[in-house]
């Protein structure tokens, strides 16, 4: 049985709040455990707390879900760009795979809804990523 971490931002929570329960149903359909939940203000920090996850005994593989909505700037895509970066250095720093279902740059609050199922999807990822490579070597 694979265990996870499972990082969900806050901000849009309209959406990510729906993400994160497709994740948790993703999580029971495969007999996977979320052992640990943790809530961030947004996507752009998640990273730490992912961190943490994956420096856990026992958890195999973190899935971080968030929304990232465009705005009269590119803030958007700096803030994708950041995360997307932050959380490949957590996953290969920790040997512990962290998938990234966070929707969005460059999307409206009505397509974010849309896109609820990349909750479910980032726990699928991380549970065949587990399940793939197998426990870290230490």
């Amino acid at each position: 049985m694979v265990t996870l971490g499972l990082v969900v931002a806050r901000f849009n929570d309209s959406v990510t709040e729906p993400m994160a329960e497709a994740a948790r149903e993703a999580a029971a359909a495969r007999d996977a455990v979320i052992a640990d939940e943790i809530a961030v203000p947004g996507a752009y920090d998640s990273p730490l707390a992912a961190d943490r996850l994956a420096r856990r005994e026992g958890v195999d593989a973190v899935a971080v879900v968030g929304a990232i909505v465009t705005g009269d700037t590119d803030h958007d895509r700096v803030i994708a760009e950041a995360t997307a970066a932050a959380l490949t250095d957590v996953s290969l720093d920790r040997d512990t795979p962290v998938t990234f279902g966070v929707s969005g740059p460059g999307m409206s609050g009505a397509e974010a809804r849309e896109r609820v199922e990349k909750g479910a999807e980032a726990v699928h990822a991380a549970i065949d990523l587990a399940e793939e490579l197998g426990p870290a070597d230490t």
